[in-house]
C-alpha cells in the first residue's frame, strides 16, 4: 500500500511524496528532494531533520520519547507540533500526512 505524504517547502510550496509502509519520514523527504539534512541519520544526536507537524495529523503519531523532546529544543524553529522527521516511521494510519520544513532550516548537504 502507497502512503501519501504532503511536504510543504520552507518557501510554501507543496510537495507531494510517496512512501510504503515502514518507510522513514526524513529518507522520504530526502528522496523528494527537501532540506532535510539529518546530520546524525536518524540516531537523535541533532534536529537538522526538525518538521512541523500538521495540528490535525500530531496527535496521530506516536508521542515522542524524552531524548527525541530534548533534541527538539535545539531545534530552530521549534513549534507545539514539532517532531524529529528521522523518528516517524510511516503507517497506513498516516496516509496523507502533512508536515512542514520550517524556513529556518538549512541543509549543509547542499552548499
Amino acid at each position: 500500500m502507497s502512503i501519501g505524504v504532503t511536504f510543504i517547502d520552507p518557501w510554501g510550496d507543496r510537495v507531494e511524496a510517496s512512501a510504503e509502509e515502514g518507510d522513514n519520514l526524513l529518507r522520504v523527504g530526502q528522496a523528494a528532494g527537501l532540506p532535510l539534512e539529518g546530520t546524525c541519520e536518524g540516531q537523535m544526536a541533532c534536529s537538522t531533520c526538525h518538521v512541523i507537524v500538521a495540528a490535525d495529523w500530531f496527535g496521530k503519531l506516536p508521542e515522542a520519547s524524552e531524548e527525541e523532546e530534548d533534541m527538539l529544543d535545539f531545534a530552530a524553529g521549534a513549534r507545539a507540533t514539532s517532531r524529529l522527521s528521522c523518528q516517524i516511521d510511516l503507517t497506513p494510519e498516516l496516509d496523507g500526512l502533512t508536515v512542514s520544513v520550517p524556513s529556518e532550516s538549512n541543509d549543509a548537504r547542499k552548499m
